[in-house]
Order: C-alpha cells, then sequence, then structure tokens
C-alpha cells in the first residue's frame, strides 16, 4: 500500500494540531500563578548561571548549564543555552531558541520556541531589584530554575528564592543543584 506526501502531511499537520490542543487545554486547568510585576527586558539580558533546576529530561547529567539572553531589534530575544555533558569537562552542548514576549504589561511573560513549531512557556516570577537573581517557572509548576548573574550565590538569597517557590505551589524537594565549578552548588555563607 502506497501512502502519498499529501496524506503524510495531513496526519503530521493533525498530529501537531491536536498536541497543541491539548498542551492549550491543560493550561487552562492551572491555578494562576503570578509574575514579576515589570521586567526591564534591557537589563535581564546577558549570561545567567543556573543554580537549581526540577528534573529535565534535557537536562540529564549536565553540568555548568548557563543561558545567555539577547535582545533582537524585532523586540524578540535570542537563547544561547549551554551545558557539558558529563562533567564540567564534558562536551559542551548549546540549544539555540527564541523567546517572545506574551505578556507585554509585564514583560515577565515569555514564550521559548527550540523547535518549531513548538513553544514552551518562560515566566519570570521573580527578579532582584538589581537583576542579580532570578525564579523562573511555568504554569504547570513541573518546571522550575533558579537562576543567578555568578556561578555562586549567597545562602539567604537562595532560601528567599525557595520560598518564594513553595509559596507559589512549587515542589521544591524536586530541585536538583547544578554543578557550576566542579562541585555541586548549593549555596555561599554571607
Amino acid at each position: 500500500m502506497s501512502i502519498n506526501r499529501k496524506s503524510i502531511w495531513i496526519a503530521s499537520a493533525g498530529l501537531v494540531l491536536g498536541v497543541a490542543a491539548v498542551a492549550y487545554a491543560r493550561r487552562k486547568n492551572y491555578a494562576p500563578l503570578p509574575v514579576a510585576p515589570h521586567v526591564d527586558l534591557n537589563r535581564y539580558m546577558g549570561e545567567w548561571y543556573e543554580i537549581a533546576h526540577f528534573p529535565e529530561s534535557f537536562e540529564k547529567d549536565t553540568y555548568g548549564t548557563k543561558a545567555n539572553y539577547t535582545l533582537r531589534d524585532d523586540g524578540s530575544v535570542e537563547v544561547l543555552n549551554t551545558s557539558h555533558k558529563g562533567s564540567l569537562t564534558g562536551e559542551l552542548k548549546t540549544a539555540r531558541g527564541k523567546a517572545t514576549v506574551a505578556d507585554a504589561t509585564t514583560n515577565a511573560k515569555l514564550e521559548v520556541t527550540f523547535a518549531w513549531p513548538f513553544k514552551g512557556d518562560y515566566w519570570i516570577l521573580d527578579v532582584d531589584d538589581n537583576y542579580q537573581h532570578a525564579l523562573v517557572g511555568v504554569p504547570s509548576r513541573d518546571s522550575l530554575w533558579i537562576l543567578s548573574r555568578t556561578a555562586k550565590i549567597n545562602l539567604e538569597t537562595l532560601q528567599l528564592l525557595t520560598a518564594k517557590a513553595q509559596e507559589l505551589g512549587f515542589d521544591t524537594s524536586r530541585f536538583i543543584y547544578t554543578s557550576q565549578s566542579g562541585r555541586q552548588v548549593r549555596a555561599v555563607s554571607a
């Protein structure tokens, strides 16, 4: 039996639309997730070190994870994620993506695409006044990251961000602390 290209294309398009519809329907069932009241995207740009994250298949056995954000002329954000596989000296993995602002009122809700047409939420839940630390999550509360401009974070800041995540309904016992400097990053005393 021969299947023509048009049939394959229609079936593929139907599958993509079905997955998108299910994802959209699931999003509506989540409890409201407050975000940062306003994010200055220019100040948010640059390099961020991952301090902690929830388990993600794409982050399994990774070390030294960083994200670099660059504002484009069209208002979108170029995303470059890097990490080393297996150890801090392992093979460097990169992932390039594009983020667009989904809520221009706050600039705190973005949608990120690494493989078109699939988008993921990137909600900035908290960022300090100096743009040195951030808490990023998704409405389902299945993904969460603590980011810092430096590879180390003081214990008080880590505790405050963890407490904020708990208040927002995240199960912070799921945190995996990212090794940035040859040892597992927990926190440094103030």
